[in-house]
C-alpha cells in the first residue's frame, strides 16, 4: 500500500507542476495578445477568461451585438415573443459551457466582496439588483454584463475605460 501511495503522491506533484506551467503559459499569452489585454481591463476578468474568450470567438465578428454573444455563451433568458409582447423565461444554458462557467464564477467572486461593489462601473446597478434577486439569478445577470462588455471591447478593439465619474454623469 505504501508504494502505491508514494506513486500517487509523485503523480500528484507532477500534476501540480504541470498545472503551474500551463497557468504561466496562459498568463504570458494574456499579457502579449492585444485582444486579451483589452478584455482584461474589465473588472472581474483575468487571464483565464480573456484567453478562453479570444480563443473561442476571436474578434467577435461572428456576432452582430452583445446579446447574440451572451446568448451563444448561455447567459441570457429564453425569449418568447408574440403579438408585441415579450416574455423572458429561464436561462437557456446552451452554448459554450466553459465560457459560461468562467463568467459565472467571476460574477460569484464579485458578489462575495460586497464592500467593493461601488468600485466597479456596474456597482449601483448591482446594489439595487441584489435587493430584488436571489443570489444565483444575480450571478447570471452580473455575468451577462462583463460578457457583453467583453464582446464590445473585442469587436471595437478598445479598452474598458469607465471611471466612477463618467458613470455618475451617465446615471
Amino acid at each position: 500500500m505504501r508504494t502505491i501511495l508514494i506513486g500517487l503522491y509523485g503523480d500528484w506533484l507532477w500534476l501540480d507542476d504541470r498545472i503551474e506551467t500551463v497557468s504561466r503559459e496562459i498568463e504570458l499569452i494574456s499579457r502579449t495578445e492585444e485582444n486579451c489585454v483589452n478584455v482584461m481591463t474589465i473588472p472581474g476578468i483575468g487571464p483565464m477568461i480573456s484567453t478562453a474568450m479570444v480563443a473561442a470567438v476571436g474578434t467577435g465578428e461572428a456576432f452582430g451585438r452583445g446579446r447574440d454573444f451572451a446568448a451563444w455563451v448561455g447567459l441570457v433568458p429564453r425569449q418568447y415573443s408574440t403579438g408585441g409582447r415579450t416574455v423572458l423565461g429561464r436561462i437557456t444554458k446552451r452554448g459554450s459551457r466553459y465560457l459560461r462557467m468562467l463568467f459565472v464564477q467571476a460574477a460569484k467572486v464579485i458578489l462575495m466582496r460586497t464592500n467593493r461593489w461601488l468600485d466597479f462601473s456596474f456597482g449601483e446597478w448591482l446594489t439595487k439588483a441584489a435587493d430584488r434577486m436571489n443570489r444565483n439569478k444575480l450571478a447570471f445577470a452580473l455575468a451577462n454584463k462583463p460578457a457583453r462588455t467583453a464582446w464590445s471591447i473585442l469587436r471595437h478593439k478598445t479598452a474598458f475605460d469607465a471611471t466612477r465619474d463618467e458613470i455618475a454623469i451617465c446615471v
